[in-house]
């Protein structure tokens, strides 16, 4: 089969593309600027665009599907070529259903929370030498890929996220799985730019819950009261798995998990993370992994990449780096590691850097959300406020959202930086919540302040 990328240089994209040419497809692509890592990954499979850009004489009648990427836009000369030419055009969600129509489709939705509970399924599964068919948000420790697709596994594992499809299909990515079993790990407000309301937002986990097909499964929080009223209210003749967060401990910066067998000691924690533990053992015992071998497993689960990760630590200090951008995950994540490190100072960094944490209007639901740190820091650049077309935000405005009068406000990247390396850490637990890199800090670095 021959497939096209527009735009394959994005994450999940050329992941996708790799996953086709390990399947044994024909596979080329194109873009107008691909970064690392994506960059390397490609060109060792020999991917690699040779000139970035888009060229439409790429697109001919032998190519049997076109894969539309988020990063193109809906004038992109290659996509109007197609269209001109009648060729078959596939955002990443319609092609990941293409591939899976056959296959018992596992879908991991939720506002917070997925991409480790996708993690820890996958860990599991792996753990037992269970082949499953894949696409997960994040790089794995023990696997190649973010994508892995076969004609012979039972099982898909897909990772539901509520964003847009492409720039031609507006829909959610998790409204074209049509699950056979499903997960909802929590909801709040998220990606404002697209779901204007709340009401709007909960809607597409309504849509989404109503897609599960008949006779399947649903996991759900119901410590959340926004995913149990939806849950509730889903009409479709399913199974209703409720999990709520189970009985842990925290002794000497160790979580231990209240399990039959007795307390076990766990790599991840966190309350949060707990919560995702307990839906991952409810979705692997529906892929038919018992209780006693989902334990012996999850005990050697670290964490997904950038999930509460640990980069450094010495006998008095650590450092964790987090993907945390939304107000309910800056939350959890602050609240987790004060309670894993309670007898430390914690010193909170959070980096404003999304379209919805940018937003003058959504900045007031990150009331109270870095309470459970020592020392609270907030880093915004005034140019990526430009960039994003959004309305200036002022330090006044951030101050009085987080309503914290002692919160440190810095637009200077190198005055963030200086702060940083001037702390003495000693006793200290340093949390560096972002999706960017706070004007290009390097982490190297600040590992060095740790060691």
């Amino acid at each position: 089969m021959n497939t096209h990328f527009i735009a394959i240089g994005g994450a999940a994209m050329h992941n996708l593309a790799l996953a086709l040419h390990e399947k044994g497809y024909q596979v080329t692509g194109s873009d107008d600027a691909i970064f690392e890592p994506s960059k390397s990954r490609l060109e060792r499979k020999g991917l690699l665009p040779v000139e970035m850009g888009w060229f439409p004489e790429k697109i001919t009648s032998k190519i049997d599907a076109i894969i539309l990427g988020m990063h193109a836009k809906a004038d992109n000369p290659e996509l109007l070529k197609a269209k001109e030419l009648g060729l078959k055009i596939y955002s990443y969600p319609e092609f990941l259903y293409e591939q899976s129509k056959n296959k018992t489709r596992v879908v991991i939705g939720g506002s917070h929370g997925k991409t480790t509970i996708t993690s820890m399924i996958l860990h599991v599964m792996h753990f037992h030498d269970i082949e499953v068919d894949y696409m997960v948000g994040a790089q794995l420790e023990g696997f190649d890929t973010m994508v892995h697709l076969t004609e012979k596994n039972d099982f898909i594992v897909l990772e539901g996220d509520e964003y847009l499809s492409s720039p031609i299909d507006l829909r959610p990515k998790f409204h074209l799985y049509q699950p056979n079993i499903a997960l909802l790990s929590g909801i709040a407000w998220d990606h404002i730019n697209v779901f204007p309301t709340f009401e709007n937002y909960v809607d597409q986990f309504k849509i989404f819950t109503n897609q599960i097909t008949n006779g399947g499964i649903l996991v759900y929080n119901e410590e959340d009261a926004t995913v149990k009223q939806v849950a509730e209210e889903a009409q479709s003749p399913i199974r209703k798995i409720p999990y709520q967060t189970p009985d842990y401990v925290v002794e000497n910066g160790m979580t231990l998990l209240n399990t039959p067998e007795g307390p076990m000691p766990i790599e991840v924690f966190g309350a949060h993370n707990l919560s995702n533990l307990a839906g991952a053992k409810w979705i692997c015992q529906c892929m038919g992994v018992d209780e006693a071998e989902f334990y012996e497993a999850i005990a050697t689960f670290k964490g997904a990449s950038k999930r509460l990760e640990k980069i450094a630590e010495s006998k008095e200090k650590v450092a964790y780096k987090d993907f945390a951008h939304s107000p309910s995950k800056v939350a959890a994540t602050t609240k987790a590691v004060k309670n894993q490190y309670p007898d430390r100072k914690l010193i909170a960094c959070l980096e404003l850097h999304t379209y919805s944490s940018l937003n003058a209007t959504f900045l007031k639901e990150y009331q109270g959300a870095l309470d459970s740190a020592d020392v609270a820091v907030v880093f915004y650049s005034p140019d990526a406020v430009k960039i994003k077309k959004l309305e200036a935000v002022s330090y006044d405005q951030i101050a009085n959202s987080f309503n914290r009068k002692d919160l440190i406000i810095y637009t200077n990247p190198t005055e963030f930086k200086d702060f940083l390396f001037s702390q003495n850490l000693t006793n200290s637990a340093l949390l560096l919540m972002s999706s960017g890199n706070y004007g290009g800090l390097n982490f190297d670095e600040v590992k060095g302040l740790i060691q």
